[in-house]
């Protein structure tokens, strides 16, 4: 057991260098459907289900100081309070089939795996060099993820997405011009998302090391990383970069840089004919209610009505009148989308049982706004545990954060960069389910478990 045991460290290391190649880059072909959802399981849930096998067989032995975790503890308050709102919602509120309800669950749960395995697989006298190994994979997935992205707009490269229930069945599409690309993820925002989370990293690394090789290869993923951003044409996606790097690059005191990174992004998202219809079309639709509602107001004050003085026309039923041209409707389809129907369908939910929620798939596919999914599902116990998660991460993090200063070269712009793409992250998860994307999700809770370990077994002079 004990020889089984000392295997677990280089096999888990190259399980989880697996996870962190093949979850991004393997397109989401079904393996065997789950029925009553078109959800299906696919080969990256086998991989995830062999770390998780693995991550369980070396805790095992050590499990009582496992459980004394206090983001241990966080996590299965989490997966209580999510498994309490199915059953309340499969048997009092009737909201959930409690089959599909489980798959939920079990779900989320395996988007976490990769944070138990980081905490627990990696070897605690190899961090710097499992980190530097880490950050090279990041560069050649990145890298095989634009050499896609380029395929499919100008080569042909079929398109996989699962935005339905047909196209989730493997169908490979063809990208049309203006639509958006979404390389080998499932969407473009689960993209986007991505690039948000690695490209302040490697951003980061790209001002701090000083070797001439390593810099030309972090400009030019860089450079793949934003173009990647950029044709995704999520704005959203735009944003919570811009906030992400300018957190990275704050703690890093790199203000020169950051300056001229903003320039630059700008530059060539501007450069994008499509992203730029996109923010114009916002701003367009905010612009024009605020000159309705203005309209509106100053109509209503200044008409006064004197039903005494007022002849009504007798109705000439010998002229024709014609048929009245449709006013055009004017607005953003997918900012009408989540406030007239995706937020308030949440909102609904939550107020049918604030306490846990209706369960999860109580709630149809997408919500757009993940704390609203949270509570409409879970209730405020489940946003709360949630959020305690991050709370207990975060003091980890400040804790750590005035030894800044002792840390250099990639180990101080990995924990930069990946502070900045945590809060960047949670912008974005307030328009998109970004923690129920698959793709995404994996590598986040990866590199997240990887900065706890990071933290907790890195030795300071």
């Amino acid at each position: 057991m004990n020889k089984f045991l000392k295997l677990t460290e280089p096999l888990g290391k190259y399980l989880i260098a697996a996870v962190l190649v093949i979850v991004p880059l393997f397109p989401k072909f079904p393996l065997l459907a789950i029925p009553g959802t078109y959800v299906a399981i696919r080969f990256e849930d086998l991989l995830l289900l062999a770390l998780g096998i693995l991550t369980v067989i070396k805790i095992i032995p050590d499990l009582k100081n496992f459980l004394k975790d206090e983001i241990v503890v966080a996590f299965l308050i989490f997966f209580a309070i999510g498994f309490l709102s199915l059953i309340s919602g499969s048997f009092l509120t009737q909201t959930v089939n409690f089959h599909l309800g489980i798959f939920h669950w079990l779900r989320r749960i395996e988007y976490v795996l990769p944070f138990f395995a980081g905490l627990t697989l990696l070897a605690k006298e190899k961090v710097s060099e499992n980190l530097n190994f880490y950050i090279k994979l990041l560069l050649v997935v990145i890298t095989l993820v634009f050499i896609y992205g380029i395929g499919q707009r100008y080569f042909n490269f079929p398109v996989i997405i699962t935005q339905n229930e047909e196209y989730s069945k493997g169908v490979a599409l063809s990208w049309t011009p203006g639509s958006h690309i979404n390389s080998t993820f499932a969407g473009h925002y689960d993209l986007a998302s991505f690039i948000v989370l690695v490209l302040p990293i490697l951003l980061s690394l790209l001002f701090i090391l000083k070797d001439k090789v390593s810099k030309a290869a972090l400009a030019l993923a860089s450079g793949m990383g934003l173009w990647l951003l950029i044709v995704s044409l999520s704005r959203i996606g735009q944003i919570a970069y811009i906030l992400a790097v300018g957190i990275a690059f704050i703690l890093l005191k790199k203000f020169k840089a950051l300056a001229l990174i903003v320039i630059i992004s700008l530059f060539f998202a501007g450069m994008s004919g499509s992203l730029d219809a996109r923010f114009q079309r916002i701003i367009d639709v905010i612009y024009l209610k605020l000159n309705i509602s203005n309209v509106t107001s100053q109509v209503e004050k200044s008409f006064i009505s004197n039903a005494q003085e007022i002849t009504l026309p007798g109705r000439r039923t010998d002229i024709a009148i014609p048929t009245p041209t449709p006013i055009p409707v004017f607005e953003d389809r997918s900012a009408s989308i989540r406030i007239n129907v995706e937020w308030p369908r949440a909102i609904r939910a939550f107020v049918k049982d604030p306490i846990i929620g209706t369960g999860y798939s109580s709630i149809d596919l997408a919500t757009d706004n993940d704390f609203l999914r949270m509570l409409g599902e879970t209730g405020i116990l489940g946003l709360f545990s949630f959020l305690l998660i991050f709370a207990r991460i975060g003091k980890l993090f400040i804790k750590e954060a005035f030894l800044l200063t002792k840390f250099k070269g990639v180990e101080l712009g990995f924990i930069a960069g990946l502070v900045g793409a945590t809060i960047g992250t949670f912008l974005i998860a307030t328009f998109i389910d970004i923690f129920e994307a698959s793709k995404f999700a994996t590598i986040f809770w990866l590199l997240l478990g990887y900065g706890v370990y990071f933290l907790r077994n890195r030795k300071y002079a």
